[in-house]
């Protein structure tokens, strides 16, 4: 039975959402170990080597918390680790091995869904709860607007203050987050302050997503499309509008539940998309298919056209290009393939 996204509307509480944070399964047996650096590109090596001295760090931090008066343990204060760098460089690769060298409780999530949990349980409330953690991990840092700067400028002061050790993930250099968005520079003490917790790693090096790799195939036929979908259990087909239409009414929280089982994804008539708060949904669609391996087919325009030249020379350019980095490699998966 072919299933269609735009049927579904997902319901999804709070304590799950925190359940929810931790890496995607494709990064479930990764670690520093398996970080293969490109030869060519020292500051991988590098990178893997911070992380793996960081992550030593929070287990001893948290393994012999210092004692204040009456004998009472004191959390030692937390600190932060920012790798900086392109996108398919492994950067995530190594935010889960740190994850996964850390000792419980921990949690890992990309920024939208970190955000979406504080908006979600209230600020005291995530603050409370994520308080407990050794590591939080956030992946795809990035400020969107004055609230986000606002809010994770005080969310992170208040977790590192309770002895949290905070590792990010980024293109963008901490000082710069915010630039082409929003009036940055009317928030750039709260911007400093965010930059100010981390220790910055960039990481250099080409997408391996697209390593000796051909171009994406050209999109089918709408009667291809529709025999492709039926021929593999579990695939879902719609029309590119609808879907767009249905992402503009459910929260990005829910897209991680939308796309759960499904096991192809096929996008019917697809083309540009003039709406940037439409396309900013597509991006997040793009991040929870690629996190869950789903491969996607599409007829109509091809995937690196959905987002428009004037979009991605504006200031989520890099947000585009990333979905359009993701989105043609789950062109070429095939369904039951991990990556």
């Amino acid at each position: 039975m072919v299933l269609r996204l735009a049927d579904i509307t997902p319901d999804v509480s709070p304590d799950e959402l925190v359940a929810q944070l931790v890496p995607p399964s494709m990064f479930d047996e990764v670690s520093f170990d398996s970080y293969i650096p490109d030869p060519n590109e020292p500051s991988q090596a590098e990178a893997r080597d911070a992380c793996r001295a960081f992550a030593e760090e929070v287990v001893k931090a948290k393994s012999g918390k210092k004692k204040g008066l009456f004998g009472k343990k004191k959390p030692v204060e937390g600190r932060g680790i920012y790798l900086d760098g392109g996108f398919g460089v492994g950067k995530t690769h190594l935010l889960a091995s740190i994850f996964h060298a850390c000792p419980g409780p921990k949690s890992f999530g990309t920024f939208v869904e970190l955000t979406n949990v504080v908006g979600a349980l209230g600020f005291n409330r995530a603050v409370e709860e994520l308080s407990t953690r050794s590591v939080l991990c956030i992946d795809e840092f990035e400020l969107d607007d004055p609230g986000d700067t606002m809010l994770v400028s005080r969310l992170l002061a208040e977790l590192t203050a309770a002895g949290v050790f905070i590792a990010a993930t980024s293109n963008t250099l901490p000082g710069q987050l915010g630039e082409g968005r929003f009036a940055a520079a009317d928030f750039l003490r709260e911007i400093r302050k965010i930059s100010g917790l981390f220790q910055t790693l960039r990481v250099d090096g080409p997408d391996y997503r697209h390593r000796d790799l051909p171009p994406a195939p050209d999109p089918m036929s709408n009667a291809d499309l529709e025999a492709t979908a039926e021929a593999v259990e579990g695939s879902s087909l719609d029309d590119f509008d609808e879907l767009c239409r249905h992402l503009d009414k459910l929260h990005p929280s829910k897209y991680n539940r939308l796309v759960g089982g499904i096991t192809q994804v096929c996008l019917e008539d697809v083309h540009p998309v003039e709406n940037q708060a439409i396309a900013l949904r597509v991006v997040v669609l793009a991040d929870r298919l690629y996190d869950a391996g789903i491969p996607v087919r599409n007829s109509g325009a091809k995937l690196d056209e959905i987002f428009t030249p004037e979009m991605i020379s504006g200031g989520y350019k890099k947000k585009y290009l990333r979905a359009t980095s993701r989105l043609l490699a789950l062109s070429r998966f095939q369904p039951g393939d991990t990556h």
